[in-house]
Order: C-alpha cells, then sequence, then structure tokens
C-alpha cells in the first residue's frame, strides 16, 4: 500500500518523456492532493488549451492536483496543423498518455497519488485506451464531448468509474456516447448538459462541466494509505 506524505503546494513547468521526446507540460498539486488528473487534449489542441485549463484550475479548487501536457512533440504538432494527420491517431495518443501515467506514477512528486484521467473530443478515445491499458494505475475517467467510439476495440476492459458529459444540442457526439457506454463492462454515467453545444461555449456550461469532473474524481479517487 501506498505511504501517505505530505505536500507542499507546487507549480512547475516538466518535461514527460515520450517516444516522441520530451513533451512539455503543466504539473500543479495543491497543499494536500487527493490525485492527479492527466488531461488529454483534443484535436489540435495542447497543453495550453482554454477548456482544459478552466477545467484543471476547478480540480484543484477540489484539492486535485493536475497534469497538462501536450501528446505530439513540436515536429508533429507542425505536421498535424498542416494535415491534421496526427490528432486522429488514436493509438499514438493513447500510448503517450500511457507514457505519462507511467512518469507520474515514477516522480517523487507524484508518485503516491491515485490517478485520473479527463479526456476531450479525441482525447477521451486516448483517455479509455489508457485507462485498459494501465487498470491497476487509473482509478477513473471523465471525457467532455469526447469520441469514446474511436476507442472501440478497447471499451470492453475499462472497469474504472467513467463519467461521459456531452451537450444536449451536441447530438451525434451524444448518441456515439450512448452506443459506446452499452459496450462497457462498468456503464458510464452519462450526464447530458443541457442547453450545450460540442464545444460547451454557452453561458455556464463549461463552468457546469467543471464542477462534474471536480465532484467525479474528487468521488472516485482514493488514496491508500498505511496503517
Amino acid at each position: 500500500m501506498r505511504q501517505q506524505r505530505t505536500y507542499t503546494e507546487l507549480s512547475a513547468e516538466v518535461g514527460v518523456p515520450a517516444d516522441g521526446g520530451v513533451l512539455p507540460g503543466f504539473l500543479d498539486l495543491p497543499a494536500e492532493p487527493g490525485g492527479v488528473v492527466l488531461f488529454a487534449h483534443g484535436s489540435g489542441s495542447s497543453r495550453f488549451s482554454r477548456r482544459n485549463r478552466y477545467v484543471a484550475e476547478m480540480l484543484r479548487s477540489g484539492g486535485i492536483g493536475t497534469l497538462l501536457f501536450d501528446l505530439l512533440s513540436a515536429d508533429e504538432q507542425r505536421v498535424d496543423e498542416r494535415t491534421a494527420e496526427h490528432r486522429f491517431d488514436i493509438p499514438l495518443l493513447t500510448r503517450r498518455l500511457v507514457q505519462a501515467i507511467d512518469w507520474t506514477r515514477g516522480d517523487p512528486r507524484t508518485a503516491a497519488l491515485p490517478i485520473g484521467l479527463f479526456g476531450a473530443s479525441t482525447g477521451a478515445a486516448a483517455a479509455l485506451g489508457a485507462a485498459a491499458a494501465r487498470p491497476r494505475e487509473v482509478q477513473a475517467v471523465v471525457s467532455r464531448g469526447g469520441r469514446p467510439d474511436l476507442a472501440v476495440d478497447v471499451l470492453g476492459d475499462v472497469r474504472q468509474p467513467t463519467l461521459f458529459i456531452v451537450g444536449a444540442l451536441d447530438d451525434t457526439v451524444l448518441d456515439l456516447n450512448r452506443r459506446a457506454a452499452a459496450r462497457m463492462p462498468v456503464t458510464p454515467r452519462i450526464e447530458v448538459v443541457g442547453g450545450a453545444t460540442h464545444l460547451f461555449e454557452e453561458t455556464g456550461k463549461l463552468e457546469l462541466v467543471a464542477m462534474l469532473a471536480r465532484d467525479w474524481f474528487m468521488a472516485h479517487l482514493k488514496v491508500e494509505v498505511t496503517r
């Protein structure tokens, strides 16, 4: 079992070792973190994603640390901006997220913390794939406007508590989430946000997404301690 320890508040730029090189990221830990959530951003986005940074701030208000990092190297990002060929490469994005999980588990600042995954859009498929690949390390998953259908081959292996958050006006994605949920051995909770479209740009909708994610991780990330 993991040893309980005392943390001081931390905000640091980090480098996550990956097969594409060292991927830059932001690691932020509150003084007594109840866990750490790794973010898998969506199509064409990065660690600077305004929406994910907003959600990360809400998580930290609930005592949960966050790691926002680039899933693509600088060269891959430049190629993707021209061709969009990497943003839908779910095996690549999943592999990078798994490498970030392994780094998080090995870094002394986060080694003892339970891990959650937050995926947006195509990043949700990577989050589900990584949860299936690291079932002992990952305790909970949240998807925002996600594409779990892109992880169809691994849905049957995801057993962590999972929350799908979808806008009520995002009809196609909502249907895809419901179909994906039916394939999973532990049925995810689906929160349909009324009046919201795919990016939750309507007034108050992203705040609701962030609150739902915060509450989910606070409920499902459990710190193991010795007695």
